[in-house]
């Protein structure tokens, strides 16, 4: 890559930038404990130990004592769903840049290559930029009415409709005067500090970009000093120093201004992702069903909520059990189980339009679209605790969803229309419910099982979910030798042959070429190339010679190998040898079905032979052709 000049004197100031201190490298050195389990978790591919350590706050774009960042681990052993989890959680690796580059070149297949190069590095630049723009959004977003509290600029006669949590959320000023008067709706700015700089502040505060020229073309002159110490007062009055800080950075270096733009982002998040906890999950009232018609919340509250949603925790006829009430001493009291009670949520229209579903609601001729004199209920179909992670997700654009909610969160957010939620509870399925990598399911057994696998697999049929087809396949074929007998499974591959309208007898079973293709994987016999066999077996004529020196020797002839089947002839290739060593020094591996092997290439062959045969046995009992 060659570069012009001014480019190289670019470079070279932003280099002098970062070892002053002013500008962050975007791939710092970690040598933190947690790091280093992550870059370990990277080499041996084991995703649910990755998401473990993401969801804690691992910084993914880091590198090692090497100069190894874990996105060029994951690429170079090969890891493709790793890969994909890594540039789906914000890894960066984009083209024309060093580490670009060489996650590029260092990636071990096409397949991982081609994720690469045909990503779109944009989302993984700005993860949070949806979230942002809906912020900034909301300062002049007219439809449906969120707004609570109107701003007076006397100087310009202007007027700003605004949010009150928002407000008390990023700035002291307004998190005080808000706290002593909740039910103002109307307030005036400073006489003294022009509309501009009142606009300027505002604009950041909703996180939108400051604008690079002060004042309109044809102010008088003097107005841009003005503005600019209106600025001054502002940021000190309001108590958000970083308004100051950016509007310098504006007028400076580029990359530096949009560092100070993700920093105020991160602020921003932390401060509601604060007030969120602090005042919707803190604020949640549980009281009996029977009593929701009878609540009456007025607007002036300490959440300036201006909806109730509501969750009903699940009955006993749901198949859930609710823990008995115990004493001091741990003796159950009372009438037994605890009735299941309803959990009702003080919210903001503001940020719950982030869905679609709430947006037409609140948007069209609904009844929780008018105006009322106390808050209205809004029924939300889902558990408590699965509520409080989609308005975690609309308030902070994060979640760290647990596995036993996460099915529940993805019929939630196909419910709500939010895709990005629903690819959020895929991929906690998908990476907290696979097993370590370094499991081999053909010699050793786990006691319990992560998930419930039909139920991810209707759940994928359903939604359309492709990510969990995948995911659902490889887990079967990983634990093939635990689900093959199992009726429950043959009536799954039944329902996956039904899936094909006007199904023919030349039709595939969608379900069971994945296991069969994940299968192979597996145990690693993928021989595409029909030269790799003659490059595996010895050349013919001198195989023929040991042939014949054998049978002259024993007087027996053993099975010669078909050609294209590799397991089959390793395998008794290896008994033959086997035959050779003597019982001392030979080296016995047991297979699944209690067959014995010289080596593990052999036992797998062996293991991989006796899962297509039950396959294969299961398809004729079914009377399926695939």
């Amino acid at each position: 890559m060659v570069l012009h000049k001014h480019e190289l004197d670019k470079r070279g100031d932003e280099s002098c930038i970062v070892k002053s201190g002013l500008l962050r490298d975007d791939s710092p050195l970690d040598q933190s404990p947690e790091f280093d389990a992550f870059v370990l978790a990277c080499r041996h591919g084991d995703l649910r130990k990755c998401q473990e350590l993401i969801n804690l706050g691992v910084n993914i774009n880091a590198k090692d004592s090497f100069d190894y960042t874990p996105l060029i681990i994951a690429s170079l052993c090969g890891h493709f769903e790793l890969v994909r989890l890594l540039l789906e959680s914000g890894a960066l690796a984009e083209q024309n840049t060093f580490q670009g580059e060489r996650c590029v070149h260092n990636a071990l297949n096409d397949r991982i290559r081609k994720l690469l190069l045909h990503y779109d590095f944009s989302k993984t630049s700005d993860p949070h930029r949806y979230w942002s723009a809906h912020i900034s959004g909301l300062l002049a977003r007219a439809t449906p009415p969120t707004s609570d509290l109107c701003l007076v600029a006397t100087a310009g006669h202007r007027r700003f409709h605004l949010h009150k949590f928002l407000l008390a959320a990023r700035t002291p000023y307004f998190r005080a005067e808000l706290a002593a008067r909740p039910d103002t709706t109307v307030c005036s700015a400073l006489a003294a500090v022009p509309v501009e700089a009142l606009h300027i502040a505002l604009r950041h505060v909703y996180l939108g970009d400051l604008p690079r020229d002060l004042v309109p073309a044809g102010s008088p002159p003097g107005r841009e000093e003005d503005v600019v110490r209106g600025l001054d007062r502002l940021s000190k009055q309001l108590g958000i120093p970083a308004l100051w800080d950016a509007f310098l950075a504006s007028r400076g270096h580029r990359r530096l201004a949009r560092q100070r733009l993700r920093d105020d982002q991160e602020r921003a998040l932390k401060q509601i992702g604060d007030f969120f906890r602090a005042h919707v999950v803190g604020g949640k009232m549980l009281l009996d069903p029977e009593r929701v018609p009878d609540m009456r919340h007025g607007y002036d509250n300490a959440a300036f909520a201006d909806v109730l949603l509501r969750a009903d925790e699940p009955s006993a006829e749901d198949g859930t059990e609710t823990p008995p009430i115990l004493n001091g001493q741990g003796i159950p009291v009372g009438g037994g189980v605890r009735p299941p009670k309803t959990a009702l949520y003080p919210a903001h229209k503001a940020m719950l339009i982030r869905s679609p579903y709430f947006e037409r609601m609140f948007s069209g001729e609904y009844l929780e679209s008018q105006a009322s004199a106390h808050l209205r209920v809004v029924t939300v179909d889902c558990s408590p605790a699965v509520l409080e992670l989609v308005l975690g997700f609309l308030y902070t654009d994060s979640v760290a969803c647990p596995l036993e909610h996460a099915l529940d969160l993805l019929y939630a957010a196909d419910m709500l229309f939010l895709d990005g939620l629903k690819t959020k509870a895929a991929v906690a399925i998908s990476t907290l419910g696979s097993a370590s990598a370094l499991v081999d399911r053909a010699r050793a057994r786990t006691d319990a099982e992560p998930v419930n696998i039909y139920d991810v697999i209707h759940a994928a049929w359903d939604l359309r979910v492709r990510r969990l087809e995948e995911f659902a396949a490889r887990y079967l074929a990983g634990r093939l030798e635990d689900y093959i007998d199992d009726p429950d499974f043959h009536d799954l591959i039944r329902q996956s042959a039904a899936r094909i309208r006007r199904r023919e007898e030349t039709d595939s079973i969608e379900l069971l070429d994945d296991i069969r293709y994940y299968l192979s994987e597996r145990f690693r016999l993928r021989f595409e190339d029909p030269r790799l066999e003659d490059m595996l077996t010895p050349d013919a004529e001198k195989h023929l010679e040991l042939l014949e020196d054998h049978e002259s020797v024993t007087g027996a002839r053993p099975a010669k190998p078909h050609v294209g089947e590799a397991g089959q002839g390793r395998q008794q290739q290896e008994q033959h040898r086997g035959q050779e060593r003597t019982p001392v020094d030979a080296g016995v591996v047991r297979a699944r079905e209690g067959d014995t092997a010289d080596d593990e290439f052999a036992s797998d062959a062996i293991n991989y032979d006796v899962l297509m045969g039950k396959i294969d046995s299961m398809l004729d009992s079914l009377k399926l052709d695939a």
